[in-house]
């Protein structure tokens, strides 16, 4: 409904359409009862004026009618914050089989990496009908990045990753926007999404100048920072395996228990003593200012793919 519109945007993801839904119900019922309380007060203006110095009748209300307007509005508040919370869930936990793009957000452009490791600076090459998952990074202040297309956007905040998701599902390309205020260029830092279909994305990937994987610049930038010789797979080194440790429980020296995601893994990297992992001390330096925020990304692109070694299976008695 809202590609008629001509100040709407089009709609081309699978999420654009609830949006939609969900902002002209809450549009429509915000009307609806703006416009009944201002023809109210203008009936009632009318109809009650009294005489310069008349008395108003002693009214001592009605316990149905509070009922009504208390109980009425009740329902419709909830009724959006249930809808409202239904669309948040979704839009904020992207399908197991998407598609890993990185973003760095940059006064004033934004830089994207595939995982085949195809750059593009502004825009965001990506097929239809396949859900893309973006990690968002900034290297200065806090930007935004939005699509008003698909109905998508997420904060990019300094010091911490950030991610949202979508589904394309028309080709074409759309906008890209950073709608937090971020310098004297805001304005200017913009983009474009191209959404292709699959073969022809292939195709593209193919063509493009590839300066290896995000995993393959990873595991180089894991050896050339020496972080090989602390974090061993056999557990030897003088730091914590990291096999298998994305997603799981870390215990740490001080009884806390975190949950290693993209975030615990940056802050393990730029501020290592904040999270010390239990039976180990605090010596890792800090790599803040040595590595950058696409090095970064690329550095927990290949920890996560570490994974423990399979128990050596006991041989088979004759």
């Amino acid at each position: 409904m809202s590609s008629t519109l001509p100040l709407f945007p089009p709609s081309a993801s699978t999420v654009a359409g609830d949006v939609d839904a969900l902002f002209f119900f809450i549009l429509a019922v915000s009307a609806f009862f703006a416009v009944l309380v201002s023809v109210l007060i203008l009936y009632f203006t009318f109809k009650f004026k009294g005489k310069h110095g008349e008395a108003g009748a002693d009214i001592h209300g009605s316990l149905t009618l509070e009922l009504i307007w208390t109980g009425i509005p009740f329902v419709l508040a909830m009724v959006m914050f249930v809808w409202g919370a239904q669309l948040f869930f979704t839009l904020a936990k992207p399908p197991a089989d998407a598609m890993d793009v990185f973003v760095v957000g940059k006064q004033w452009m934004w830089k994207v990496q595939h995982p085949e490791g195809v750059r593009e600076i502004n825009e965001l090459h990506v097929p239809i009908g396949r859900p893309v998952r973006l990690t968002l990074g900034s290297e200065d202040v806090i930007h935004d990045f939005y699509i008003p297309a698909f109905r998508v956007k997420m904060d990019v905040v300094p010091g911490r990753l950030t991610t949202m998701w979508f589904t394309a599902t028309k080709t074409g390309e759309y906008h890209i926007f950073c709608s937090q205020y971020c310098g004297t260029k805001h304005s200017g830092m913009i983009g474009t999404v191209v959404a292709m279909q699959p073969e022809d994305y292939e195709a593209w990937l193919a063509g493009g100048r590839s300066t290896g994987s995000a995993v393959q610049n990873g595991e180089r930038l894991f050896t050339e920072l020496s972080c090989i010789t602390c974090h061993k797979a056999d557990s030897s080194g003088r730091g914590p395996t990291l096999a298998g440790v994305f997603g799981s429980t870390v215990q740490l020296n001080d009884g806390r228990k975190v949950l290693a995601d993209e975030n615990y893994l940056r802050e393990s990297i730029m501020s290592p003593q904040a999270k010390v992992v239990q039976g180990f001390q605090p010596i890792m330096p800090t790599f803040q200012g040595l590595v950058s925020e696409e090095n970064l990304l690329q550095l927990i692109a290949y920890v996560k793919t570490l994974k423990p070694a399979e128990p050596a299976s006991a041989p088979v008695k004759k």
